[in-house]
């Protein structure tokens, strides 16, 4: 149910955001070199590696790490970079991972490829049996502010707790926390 639930939104959504998608696309390729599309390496479920896009929100060349780990993360930034991330526009090309399959609208955010110490935590709480999400548990209660181990409780909840319902609350939770820009540090 919940993969029907995936596609039919994922649809949805890609009907109803086509322009914006558009218009995001012409104004990363105007306002910075490079592509518009970064690849992101992530761990997927079973911590397979797939390729996650997102708009380009960072300067070609920036190391392929978590943003808090950067010495000087708003430098890497590109002219509208900040704004893609407090707005979670960077995140709408995620879409294309969900029809495809390697991701789900709701579970827990994929991984680095790199992000060893989260890797393992979720792997030894069985976590990454979960399709990854655009969004998750740990998402509506602190995203980026929170540390490793918090995120991986909250993702152990949700693995606990998750159901379609709960998936609608999570939605529901992210619509409110992108509009009011919460948790985003960068």
């Amino acid at each position: 149910m919940k993969r029907v639930f995936d596609l039919l939104l994922a649809f949805l959504a890609a009907i109803i955001l086509a322009i914006p998608v558009l218009v995001v696309a012409l104004l990363v390729r105007l306002t910075s070199p490079g592509p518009v599309l970064y690849w992101s390496e992530r761990v997927g479920q079973g911590n397979k590696i797939f390729k996650m896009p997102k708009f380009r929100s960072m300067r070609v060349g920036t190391p392929a790490v978590a943003t808090h780990l950067l010495a000087n993360a708003s430098s890497h930034l590109t002219p509208i970079g900040s704004f893609l991330r407090k707005s979670s526009l960077d995140e709408l090309p995620q879409l294309w991972s969900i029809l495809v399959g390697d991701m789900s609208f709701v579970g827990p955010r994929p991984a680095l490829f790199n992000q060893d110490d989260l890797i393992s935590l979720r792997t030894n709480q069985g976590v990454h049996l979960l399709l990854p999400g655009l969004t998750g548990w740990a998402q509506v209660n602190g995203r980026d502010e929170l540390p490793i181990p918090a995120k991986v409780r909250l993702d152990v909840e949700y693995l606990h707790r998750r159901s379609l319902t709960f998936d609608v609350h999570v939605l529901w939770l992210t619509f409110v926390k992108v509009l009011r820009r919460d948790g985003v540090s960068h």
